[in-house]
C-alpha cells in the first residue's frame, strides 16, 4: 500500500471515529437526571449478565485500574445495590453480585437504553437498519477478539442472491484480473437464463455461506446437449479462500448432475485462475482446449475442461 493510499484510508477511520463517538456520546449521557455515572451503569450491566462476576474479570471487560474499580464498586455497594464477598473456590479473589435492588436499577437503566437505542435506530427505514446492523456485524468480526463463526453452509438462492453473484462477480473479476464490464453482462445474461428457467429440474445453483455471509457461488446448468451439464459461475470471496469452500461448491455441483444423469460436464475458466483449476483437476476434470481472447478487456486465455461423469 502506498502512502497516499494509507493516508486516505486512515482519514476514512478518523472521520467514522468522529462521528461513532458522538453518536455514542449522546446515547452514553442519558437523561439529565440519570442517577447514575456512566462508569457505574456499565457496571450494573456486566454484573447483571450472570450470576456472580469476578472482580478480575470485571476489570479486564471494562478497562479499569484497581483502585478506580474498587471505588466504583465501593459506591454502589454502599447504595445496596451489590455484595462483594470471597470467592469460595479461592479466597484470594473477590465475586461481585447485584442485590435484588440493584436488579431493580439495572432494569430501570436497560428499559432506558433499550428506548435510547431503540430511537436512533428507528430514523432509518428497515432496510437502512439492516444495513446498518450488518456493518456493525462486519466491523465486530474483523476487529473483535472473538473467534468468528467459520461454519460452512450451502444453500439455494434467494430473492437477491442472484443479483449478488453479478455484482461481486463484476467487482473481483475487474479488482483481480483487470476485465471490464463485458464480463459482469456475460454473467449477467447466465444469471438471468437460470431465473428464467428455475423450473428446470436438470439445473441448480448453490449460495454458500461462511459464518452467515455469503461468500461463493455456484451454477449447473443444461449443456450443448442433452447430456452434457455446464459447471458455471463458480466465485469465492478472498476471505472465503482456503477454508475449503470451493471444493464444497463444485462436489456438491458434480452430485447433482450425476444425479440428474448427466453423462459429463464442462466448464470454462481463465488460465490465470489457479487456485480454481486447481480445484476443477482434483474433482476429476482434465484439460482440453485453451484459447486466446480479447472479449472481456485484456488478452487473456480462456480454458475448457471437461470430466466423465
Amino acid at each position: 500500500m502506498n502512502d497516499l493510499h494509507l493516508a486516505e484510508r486512515v482519514a476514512t477511520v478518523r472521520a467514522f471515529n468522529r462521528l461513532y463517538t458522538g453518536v455514542i456520546g449522546v446515547l452514553d449521557e442519558g437523561p439529565a437526571d440519570a442517577e447514575y455515572s456512566l462508569s457505574e451503569a456499565r457496571v450494573l450491566f456486566e454484573v447483571a449478565q450472570q450470576p456472580e462476576l469476578h472482580v478480575g474479570d470485571l476489570r479486564k471487560r471494562l478497562d479499569l485500574d484497581a483502585g478506580y474499580a474498587s471505588r466504583l464498586l465501593s459506591r454502589l455497594e454502599s447504595r445496596g445495590l451489590l455484595l462483594r464477598e470471597r470467592s469460595g473456590e479461592d479466597a484470594r479473589r473477590q465475586i461481585v453480585r447485584l442485590t435484588d435492588a440493584g436488579r431493580v436499577a439495572f432494569a430501570d437503566l436497560d428499559s432506558r437504553s433499550v428506548r435510547q437505542i431503540g430511537g436512533l435506530l428507528e430514523r432509518f427505514p428497515d432496510e437502512d437498519q439492516r444495513r446498518l446492523l450488518g456493518a456493525m456485524g462486519t466491523i465486530t468480526a474483523l476487529v473483535g477478539e472473538r473467534e468468528p463463526d467459520r461454519t460452512l453452509v450451502l444453500r439455494a438462492p434467494r430473492p437477491g442472491d442472484l443479483g449478488w453473484v453479478v455484482h461481486r462477480h463484476g467487482t473481483l473479476y475487474a479488482r483481480e484480473y483487470g476485465l471490464d464490464e463485458r464480463f459482469e453482462a456475460l454473467v449477467a445474461r447466465v444469471v438471468a437464463d437460470f431465473a428464467d428457467h428455475r423450473d428446470d429440474p436438470r439445473q441448480a445453483a448453490w449460495i454458500a455461506e461462511l459464518g452467515g455471509e455469503r461468500v461463493g457461488s455456484i451454477f449447473c446448468t443444461p449443456g450443448h446437449d442433452e447430456h452434457t451439464a455446464k459447471l458455471r459461475l463458480l466465485l469465492l470471496e478472498p476471505a472465503a479462500r482456503g477454508h475449503g469452500v470451493g471444493k464444497r461448491l463444485v462436489h456438491e455441483c458434480v452430485e447433482f448432475a450425476r444425479h440428474r444423469g448427466y453423462r459429463q460436464m464442462e466448464l470454462w475458466t481463465l488460465a490465470m485462475l489457479d487456485a480454481a483449476r486447481g480445484i476443477y483437476r482434483r474433482a476429476g476434470f482434465e484439460l482440453v482446449s485453451t484459447e486466446p481472447t480479447d472479449a472481456f478487456g485484456p488478452l487473456v486465455t480462456g480454458e475448457t475442461w471437461r470430466m466423465e461423469l
